[in-house]
């Protein structure tokens, strides 16, 4: 699905990437944990095309996209989207036309035909719904709250059913209760798209909650990758320290919660 060969990155003397290499399986959630400002988010950017590597390949469904650019790259990652830290709404726009702008400039993503209006408002309702903000349309981006930006962001996602989903710190700055509808979302979009996703977090609750595999990225390599049971169980200081964050394992809510 998505192979990463031994991917380096440096800026200015911050060497960020250092030889990573990483295997992400078609269907699974994965969660790369890390500190800030250790490249979690430049690894998502090379993923999506949006940056290019100093050394290093990326190859997504056996396409090299590291060696693409202009119209080729856009259609090798078009199946795919990305849920930005800020959100990255744009202020001039409503909800709806935020939801709606992918299908508004590119038509369908299966056929690549122009949609009339009324599928794609209805496309945008069903998004919204899924993300719990029916009724929001006519609103601006300012009139929302933090969770509800990263909402509608999402909803803004789900409206193209992209076949793979990166998202870059989705439970930062928001409260815990927030938060938690957050993880709840992207353990739904999953369900829902049926999509690869790729998390880049150092919030340990959200990683547990929504991860099939965790990876600990450091000194530009993955130190570390396993299944959740596993991942808590390596003797790593790192790991111990993001455990220690957490005072209830969110994995037997996640039961409670998608088992009834």
């Amino acid at each position: 699905m998505i192979k990463i060969t031994d991917l380096w990155k440096r800026f200015g003397k911050n060497q960020v990437l250092a030889g990573l290499n990483l295997d992400i399986q078609e269907g699974e959630t994965l969660v790369i944990l890390g500190h800030s400002g250790i490249g979690k988010s430049v690894l998502l950017k090379h993923i999506i095309g949006l940056m290019k590597p100093d050394k290093g390949t990326v190859d997504i469904n056996e396409i090299r996209i590291t060696d693409l650019s202009g119209p080729e790259l856009f259609k090798a990652v078009q199946d795919m989207g990305m849920l930005f830290q800020g959100a990255a709404l744009f202020d001039s726009m409503d909800v709806e036309e935020n939801t709606g702008f992918y299908l508004i400039q590119h038509g369908d993503p299966e056929t690549g035909k122009k949609l009339r209006k009324q599928e794609i408002s209805d496309r945008v309702d069903h998004a919204l719904e899924l993300v719990g903000l029916q009724g929001t349309q006519n609103k601006m981006p300012s009139e929302l709250s933090g969770g509800m930006r990263k909402r509608a962001a999402l909803a803004r996602l789900i409206v193209y059913r992209p076949k793979i989903i990166l998202y870059d710190e989705p439970t930062t700055g928001l409260d815990p209760i927030i938060g938690m509808q957050i993880n709840e979302l992207i353990v739904k979009t999953k369900e829902e798209l049926k999509a690869t996703s790729v998390v880049v977090t150092h919030d340990m609750f959200s990683a547990l909650y929504v991860g099939d595999r965790l990876a600990l990225i450091r000194d530009g390599k993955i130190a570390h990758i396993a299944d959740p049971a596993h991942f808590i169980q390596i003797d790593d200081p790192l790991i111990k320290k993001f455990y220690a964050t957490i005072s209830i394992d969110p994995r037997k809510l996640k039961e409670k919660n998608h088992h009834g």
